[in-house]
């Protein structure tokens, strides 16, 4: 009987001990939770409030670039819900942040105010990132549309250059706001952007010297010869219907042919005497 009476007392104290123990943390447990719900509440809330504000700003630069272009600039529509998502994790984990802290649990506690601390560092620079995304779209509308005068495909690879080179910039200044070094990254960039330059200023500057040699066979070509005269050169023969600026127009047996005006550098021209209205 005592040894039955011994275990009562024991099993008595242990439940006793128990449930003192779920007394004292009943609060921080009871707490902690409503902590966590009170955070799963604004967190949605904050969550809608962002994916509707990033909705709003979508619209006010399709607005803006409305009619500049068939398509507006903006950001991607996954954007608004990646943002939301964002704003809605980063509210869960500072609630968790402070309901660990209730329970007494300070090894997960500053751990997590450690990547709560270093939140702001890290939205400060996707906010760099994705301000420089807008303003490399802006940047590009305008630049294509001074460059009105060039060709299409001169305009657009302008219009890219430029946005590139600001949304490299933004990058790796968000990079450096959040603390990675981008010294070697900013040299390597910066020897692919002197390559880029090179390349397409050979580029221009191929398909300017045919523009020019063009401009100035033009020139000479309308100096010396005039519409309804006969030519042979480059192996056709025609009268002339068109001079302009770069090509001469022939009218052939064979139709219309437009031969470009720096055949008047490079080909020997015969005016044909008696084959038409020569004058």
């Amino acid at each position: 009987m005592e040894i039955l009476a011994q275990w009562r007392d024991a099993l008595t104290g242990v439940l006793d001990q128990t449930v003192e123990r779920l007394a004292h943390y009943l609060p921080n447990v009871l707490g902690a939770f409503l902590l966590l719900m009170a955070g799963l509440i604004v967190a949605r809330v904050l969550r809608a409030a962002a994916v509707r504000l990033a909705l709003l700003g979508e619209r006010a630069l399709a607005r803006v670039s409305a009619g500049k272009r068939a398509t507006p600039v903006g950001l991607p529509r996954a954007s608004a819900k990646i943002l939301g998502s964002v704003v809605f994790w980063v509210v869960v984990l500072f609630f968790l942040t402070s309901a660990t802290q209730v329970l007494g649990l300070d090894t997960f506690t500053a751990w997590l105010a450690r990547v709560v601390d270093y939140l702001p560092t890290v939205f400060a620079g996707a906010l760099i990132v994705v301000a420089g995304f807008l303003v490399s779209r802006l940047a590009r509308e305008v630049v294509e549309a001074a460059a009105a005068s060039v060709g299409p495909r001169q305009r657009e690879l302008i219009g890219r250059v430029v946005q590139a080179s600001i949304l490299v910039t933004a990058i790796l200044v968000g990079a450096e706001q959040i603390g990675i070094k981008v010294t070697f990254l900013v040299i390597l960039v910066a020897a692919a952007g002197v390559a880029l330059v090179g390349a397409v200023a050979l580029a221009l500057s191929l398909g300017a010297r045919e523009y020019v040699a063009n401009l100035i066979g033009g020139h000479y070509l309308r100096q010396r010869y005039a519409v309804g005269q006969y030519l042979r050169v480059a192996g056709y023969e025609g009268r002339i219907l068109e001079l302009t600026h770069t090509e001469v127009v022939l009218e052939t047996t064979e139709g219309r042919a437009s031969l470009p005006a720096k055949v008047f550098n490079e080909e020997v021209i015969v005016l044909v005497v008696g084959g038409g209205r020569n004058g």
